[in-house]
């Protein structure tokens, strides 16, 4: 018997001859073998002329993850000292234009300068603290500007009065007044020492000046940059604030309170939270307060739960009363999640609109019980500072998508014409914290596969099915745009920089179902339809990869195009195709605790994310870096 190689198994040569005269591809060739031999041939150095071994495939890869964005421990910059020296020698050109604002108007500083010019010995050896952009901006303005702002002859004027009331307010805004701290002179004597006096207030001016320009940068961008919470989950961009330019408008002005109210946020729903921080901070707490992360299944023991049961008895109407007041009456101090009591909770769910599944969870407590007063304050000074972070007015028309609540709405001349459920990122695939402006619509759209989920979830998998996206429906392209057949690709060899795109096809299973609305950002976030619709009847709803999922995709795309809901099912019927944006509709990816609703009643959620605890690491590491200096 002849053997064309050497192997630990003799092949008859009729076999392998009439194999190799079929033609069988050489990339079967192993597989066959394999069939034949029970297993994969084991090849030694072949003879001089003999038939060569199968080619080697590439080496696998290990398994590897494309990570998901991680927090931050915050750090804010450091303050540093301001640089008095160069007001030694005033410059008489390059002073900026007053901004030109209604109440920017009707004072004129002495033109000569000559008591500011006689002071400035006294800041020889005054340790004044402040962010950069601060100190830069009073060595600038002071330099072109030889002038007091806030003293008018040896006393503060009118202006610095008004100018500490504001400041002194803070905390009605959400802020800390301890950040703005100014000391006022003390009141000037007949017989004084003029150069003391003289030192006490251009050192008043400059302290002064350099906390209202604090305050006016908190009010107008928050004390924060969210930005740099996190590695990925927030994208704000600056707002500018031409700080010489305002302390020239602040020079002419005589109306120093509605100017510096002014730089705040200007909407409804900011109004709304400093309505709602007042009346919380005059409330009396709870009085009875639950665990908010209280979760109790039946059969559980909590001593939480009688005071849930109390709340819920009290509360009773006469339908629950009818049903379950005997119930309640009997086992209202009971620490023990009995059988008898899940049907009164699943009313009690029921009733505060959300899924009777008799699992006392977070969401459970919030609707039934409330929060305690002091997360209630915390959250709407969040939320007060993280609007801070978005444009003063917000648009109309808009689209406002709140996680912690779970839904989308769209708004128009300050109604509300479409609120619906939505569903958000899990905790592992967080949706952004984020605005844009919606561009397109886009009708039985194409899934494409972002590559963390290509590396992380569907690699895995086609490391031992490789045909997989062929049969699922996907379709697999290299860098220049050309198809392959995903059976023919080597997926073990890559880890976690997988050199192929990967889109689903439009149709009844395509992840994003029937369309999809475009806002391109960073993130590749969207809103869409779902093939999913069972998450829509849940209350907590954080499922997706990301994106936010749409419970009323048409009713959205309807909206945003300013065309009706039969006009959408139209464009579906003719398939695959994309439509413009024409109007400038923004869309605001938002996280907020505690939110306002149209007519002005702050409602509260859960804190999904755990992002709250991350924005107060934030807030406390910028107070302590301006309390020692403040």
């Amino acid at each position: 018997m002849k053997v064309f190689w050497k192997t630990s198994v003799l092949v008859p040569a009729t076999a392998l001859a009439a194999t190799l005269a079929l033609g069988v591809p050489q990339a079967g060739a192993q597989t066959f073998l394999d069939m034949l031999f029970g297993g994969p041939v084991r090849h030694e150095k072949p003879l001089k002329g003999e038939f060569p071994p199968p080619p080697k495939r590439a080496p696998k890869v290990a398994p590897a993850r494309i990570s998901a964005p991680s927090y931050n421990t915050y750090k804010p910059d450091r303050l540093v000292r301001v640089d008095f020296a160069a007001l030694a020698t005033p410059q008489t050109t390059g002073a900026t234009t007053a901004d030109a604002t209604p109440q920017a108007a009707a004072f004129q500083p002495q033109p000569d300068g000559a008591a500011f010019r006689q002071a400035l010995a006294g800041l020889d050896g005054y340790e004044l603290f402040a962010e950069s952009g601060i100190a830069k901006a009073l060595v600038s303005y002071y330099s072109a500007n030889p002038d007091f702002i806030w003293v008018t002859g040896t006393e503060p004027n009118a202006r610095a009065a008004e100018a500490l009331r504001v400041l002194n307010d803070a905390a009605s805004y959400g802020l800390s007044p301890a950040d703005y701290t100014v000391d006022l002179p003390p009141a000037a004597q007949t017989a004084g020492d003029a150069a003391a006096r003289a030192n006490e207030l251009i050192r008043f001016e400059m302290a002064l000046s350099a906390r209202v320009l604090r305050y006016i940068h908190d009010a107008q961008d928050g004390r924060i940059d969210p930005n740099r919470i996190s590695s990925g989950y927030y994208d704000f961009p600056d707002k500018p604030l031409d700080m010489v330019a305002t302390l020239q408008a602040l020079s002419h002005t005589t109306q120093v309170q509605t100017y510096l109210e002014s730089r705040h946020p200007q909407n409804p729903e900011y109004q709304a939270l400093r309505t709602e921080l007042e009346g919380l901070r005059a409330s009396e707490e709870n009085e009875i307060v639950v665990d908010p992360k209280l979760l109790l299944k039946p059969g559980e023991t909590s001593a939480e739960l009688p005071k849930l049961l109390t709340l819920i008895a009290r509360d009773l109407d006469d339908d629950m009363g009818g049903a379950y007041g005997e119930t309640l009456s009997r086992l209202v101090g009971s620490e023990t999640y009995a059988p008898e009591l899940v049907p009164v909770i699943e009313a009690a769910q029921k009733k505060a609109g959300l899924k009777p599944d008799g699992v006392i969870g977070p969401r459970t407590v919030e609707a039934l019980a409330g929060s305690s007063k002091a997360d209630r304050l915390a959250k709407v000074q969040y939320a007060l500072e993280e609007l801070r972070w978005m444009p003063s007015d917000l648009g109309s028309p808009r689209v406002f998508i709140n996680q912690p609540a779970f839904t989308a709405s769209y708004i128009e001349g300050g109604e509300e014409k479409l609120k619906m459920r939505a569903v958000i990122g899990k905790v592992t695939n967080q949706t952004a914290f984020f605005y844009d402006t919606i561009k397109t619509v886009n009708y039985h759209p194409y899934w494409g596969v972002p590559q963390s989920i290509i590396v992380n979830e569907m690699l895995p998998k086609l490391r031992s099915d490789p045909g997989y996206l062929d049969r699922a429906g996907y379709e697999v392209t290299d860098s220049r745009g050309k198809r392959i057949p995903s059976s023919a690709i080597n997926w073990g060899a890559y880890g976690a920089k997988v050199p192929y795109n990967v889109r689903q096809q439009p149709g009844e299973a395509n992840a994003l179902g029937e369309l999809k609305i475009l806002f391109p950002n960073k993130f590749a976030i969207y809103m869409h339809d779902t093939p999913q619709k069972s998450f829509f009847k849940r209350d907590v709803r954080a499922f997706s990869h990301g994106c936010v999922r749409l419970e009323d995709p048409r009713g959205m795309a309807a909206a945003v195009l300013g065309k009706s809901v039969d006009y959408i099912a139209d464009k579906l019927k003719g398939g695959h195709s994309e439509e413009k944006v024409t109007r400038n509709v923004p869309v605001y990816v938002a996280y907020f605790t505690a939110w306002p609703t149209m007519s002005g009643k702050v409602e509260y959620f859960p804190d999904i994310y755990g992002r709250d605890a991350k924005l107060q690491q934030a807030i406390d590491a910028t107070a302590e870096v301006r309390a020692p200096t403040s």
